[in-house]
């Protein structure tokens, strides 16, 4: 795996280069909680290199380990619109997946707002904004959150099982938990791109009735995709998604 992070943009992953010349279009990938960029690298590597794919890496994991978690979702989203507005010479589109579903709608709203056009949203795993849950997994103890882990089936069993990896990756899995578990969006704040929902059809995160709610989020069109699978449907359904994206993308 070899990694693009030229310049002083620690925010982005660049996996695969794209086609010569001027991209037809960006797609900034957004990771669930406790994810690092790496995670998003298959689906990098699926429309490369028709699509100019860059992966959000949050502070505190990998290559970021040392870097201030930040509890906050504004706050995150501030600092990833500021790291993608020199990527907005080219269209662009977002791919967020839970926890990066909320942040991929806050950003496109913020560029939308300062009059930055965002092509499409895709929102992975999460239910709308609006929609709130009172859950408080941020609140339990390390083994709280590796039994939550354990119960989404999205993390490798051998890491749960290793003590010393888990000592690395709870701090920012907290953090992210904090930010998204007290994130609250602005009243009737929606954005005008086109807002294409997925997810999997026995997700104990996202009903199918909480993911349909998206479509009051947009002042565009919405669809709503539902693929086999619980809240990480994309490890066995990657082909299915890349499809959807390359359709409402226009892209080959």
């Amino acid at each position: 795996m070899t990694t693009d992070t030229t310049g002083t943009d620690v925010w982005l992953r660049r996996f695969h280069r794209g086609a010569g010349g001027e991209p037809a279009i960006r797609l900034i990938g957004l990771p669930h909680a406790g994810a690092s960029a790496s995670y998003l690298f298959p689906l990098s590597k699926a429309l490369s290199p028709g699509v100019d794919v860059r992966i959000v890496q949050y502070p505190g994991r990998q290559d970021r380990r040392r870097d201030r978690c930040i509890e906050d979702i504004d706050e995150l989203a501030d600092e990833i619109t500021a790291a993608v507005r020199p990527l907005t010479d080219a269209p662009i589109a977002f791919f967020g997946h839970s926890m990066g579903a909320t942040l991929a709608f806050e950003i496109a709203y913020r560029l939308e707002n300062d009059g930055t056009a965002v092509r499409a949203l895709f929102v992975s795993g999460r239910r709308a904004p609006h929609r709130h849950r009172e859950e408080g997994v941020h609140l339990l103890d390390d083994a709280g959150l590796i039994a939550e882990l354990r119960r989404l089936s999205g993390t490798d069993t051998r890491i749960l099982d290793d003590p010393e990896t888990l000592e690395m990756i709870l701090p920012a899995l907290r953090s992210d938990y904090t930010a998204i578990e007290r994130y609250r969006p602005s009243a009737g704040r929606t954005v005008g791109c086109p807002v294409h929902v997925l997810v999997g059809d026995d997700d104990p995160r996202t009903t199918i009735e909480e993911a349909r709610a998206w479509r009051e989020c947009t002042r565009g069109e919405s669809d709503l995709t539902i693929f086999p699978g619980g809240h990480f449907y994309l490890g066995d359904q990657a082909d299915g998604v890349v499809r959807k994206i390359r359709s409402r993308l226009a892209v080959d």
